[in-house]
């Protein structure tokens, strides 16, 4: 199985638009970032109900995580989130927002008991069912995922589907499950051809089955679509390597050397 980390492989499509995540060890699905914004708080008549305003201050608090993590400050991110949690601790923003919180510090057990729960007290909504799903693949559990993207999908409200649906097939890929990943990352790209994971993803089965030219043709529209990776340079690598094209393996090396200095000297041969 070839492993991901959060941070950059997964789309997770989190939620009460504070946060935009992606998981991936080095793949290319997303996973990780707060938006910081300050959120516009719905207004309420003083005349609202008391469940009204404590809507506002849920959403208040949410704000004050994003607003924390996009500075770094990650306790007090933390720490606003579990207050947000006790206000309202069946919702699971809350608890969304405390597993990516918890992700960046590095407390991998935390983050998945979050998502896990998250997930627990939303068991039809899409974006958390997906979230968890991206977190177990992204911890090395690929074909428990699947079953979470696959509730998901099974959301009819759910509209990030292109993104649940490249996760899927990616992490089908890691569960040895090669017709299920190619069959949802064609759905993915039926619904976003640009989308680079779901590319990268295609560009790795054709490898699995011999196919290098449809590799190749899979791989250079990834480029094309986002900045590159250093997986997408290590497979083109491969691949040119694979196909004979000692010249074009070549520029692909000195481009990871470039851009990814550190990685390529760990790991000269990608």
């Amino acid at each position: 199985m070839q492993g991901i980390h959060l941070p950059d492989r997964l789309l997770l499509l989190l939620v009460a638009s504070l946060l935009l995540v992606g998981c991936g060890r080095n793949h290319g699905m997303k996973i990780g970032k707060i938006k910081g914004e300050q959120l516009s708080a719905p207004e309420y008549d003083v005349r609202d109900d008391r469940k009204a305003r404590k809507r506002v201050k849920y959403e208040e608090l949410l704000t004050v995580v994003g607003d924390r993590f996009k500075r770094g400050e990650l306790d007090e991110a933390a720490k606003f989130a579990r207050s947000a949690q006790k206000l309202d601790p069946k919702a699971p923003d809350a608890f969304t927002a405390e597993a990516v919180v918890q992700a960046r510090r590095g407390d991998v057990t935390a983050a998945g008991a979050a998502y896990r729960k998250a997930a627990e007290l939303a068991p039809r909504r899409g974006d958390v069912l997906s979230n968890y799903g991206a977190w177990l693949c992204g911890s090395g559990h690929p074909a428990e995922a699947l079953v979470w993207f696959d509730r998901a999908l099974a959301d009819p409200d759910y509209t990030a589907r292109a993104e649940t649906l490249a996760n899927a097939g990616g992490c089908a890929l890691d569960a040895g499950q090669s017709e299920r990943a190619q069959n949802e990352l064609r759905q993915a790209l039926a619904l976003a051809p640009d989308n680079p994971y779901a590319l990268e993803s295609m560009a790795r089965n054709e490898v699995l089955h011999g196919r290098y030219f449809e590799a190749r043709a899979f791989y250079q529209r990834r480029l094309a679509a986002a900045p590159a990776t250093l997986s997408v340079l290590q497979l083109a690598i491969q691949v040119e390597e694979r196909l004979g094209d000692r010249t074009a393996a070549g520029r692909f090396q000195q481009r990871l050397r470039e851009e990814f200095p550190s990685d390529a000297a760990s790991n000269p041969q990608g």
